[in-house]
């Protein structure tokens, strides 16, 4: 029995430092997710090979995976990898935290995802994502046995951008919820909002039981500039909703009932990931019991301490597990 199964892109995350004028004369969509083709991708890795980078796994639903197993639950995750180094680091990473994944994550063929992270000095990323052999990720990567027996379903809004994997993530939410199983989706980013929203609502289906979002996205879902406004549209679509507002904390919406939740104040160095280490850090609150608020208040803290180190994960499994306890003293 697992408590939470993820669903997701696999991708390996390189990220540089670069300023406002690097964005622009690179034609690059600033605090959002572009996705490019691999020709693109080496092109920009090429402008950037003299400068300082650091690589590593990422993934959006598996960086929430991974906090969520860190931080104490049994965790399983769906994604496709190529045989390559990158395939191969990437699901080391997570067996190796204690993650189980899918019998045919890896593929003989193809070219693993990678996503190139730009970072300006007030922290925000702007992310260019080559899904690579990502897109090939069906519902034959499902573990039907693996999904029926956990608590939660999570899955990200990203898998809306691709037809195989949108069809993947509406088939696993259908099993989960004739499973029982509380289903959870991230809206991931405003331009999956604006682009692919057909594909969203068919990941939502009639309603999810947990749906995580930040401003910029509620806002993009609701087609308003009033947060009230977007909260109550998002109430349609989620028994429970958590809306992050940056440094300003969170909201968390139980049918309908809104409780803001305070951020932890700290010099943030890299934004990247704050959203995932949230969700993980939720449900595995939820999961061990935890009300709604107090999980929400455990979410803020854990993205404030994320944003304080470089990259989209802590620098290791137990860095979680030292993470909560700090929290929890």
């Amino acid at each position: 029995m697992y408590e939470i199964y993820g669903l997701g892109n696999a991708l390996v995350d390189t990220e540089y430092q670069v300023d406002d004028g690097y964005l622009r004369s690179h034609g690059i969509d600033r605090g959002h997710m572009t996705l490019v083709d691999e020709a693109r991708l080496r092109t920009l890795l090429a402008g950037l090979a003299d400068r300082p980078s650091k690589r590593i796994s990422g993934g959006s639903a598996a960086n929430t995976i991974f906090a969520a197993q860190g931080f104490g639950r049994k965790s399983f995750y769906s994604c496709k990898v190529a045989s390559d180094a990158a395939g191969i680091h990437f699901i080391d990473d997570l067996t190796t935290a204690g993650v189980q994944v899918n019998h045919n994550a890896m593929s003989r063929t193809g070219t693993s995802g990678e996503c190139l992270i730009l970072i300006t000095p007030d922290a925000e990323r702007s992310m260019n994502t080559f899904l690579g052999i990502s897109t090939a990720l069906s519902r034959t990567d499902l573990d039907e046995a693996a999904l029926r027996s956990a608590r939660y379903f999570y899955v990200e809004g990203y898998l809306s951008s691709n037809g195989r994997s949108l069809d993947a993530a509406v088939t696993a939410r259908e099993m989960a919820e004739s499973a029982g199983v509380h289903t959870a989706v991230s809206l991931s980013d405003t331009s999956m909002v604006v682009h692919f929203r057909e594909g969203l609502e068919r990941i939502l289906g009639k309603g999810v039981d947990q749906l995580f979002c930040n401003e910029e996205e509620a806002l993009a879902w609701a087609r308003t500039d009033r947060l009230d406004i977007a909260i109550n549209e998002l109430s349609d679509i989620a028994r429970h909703c958590n809306v992050t507002l940056g440094a300003r904390g969170s909201i968390s919406i139980n049918k309908g009932r809104q409780t803001p939740v305070e951020g932890f104040p700290v010099k943030a160095l890299d934004t990247n990931g704050a959203g995932d280490i949230y969700a993980g850090a939720y449900l595995a609150m939820i999961c061990h019991g935890k009300e709604p608020k107090e999980a929400t208040r455990f979410a803020n803290f854990a993205a404030s301490r994320l944003v304080t180190h470089i990259g989209a994960r802590l620098p290791d499994i137990t860095s979680y597990r030292r993470l909560q306890q700090s929290f929890t003293g």
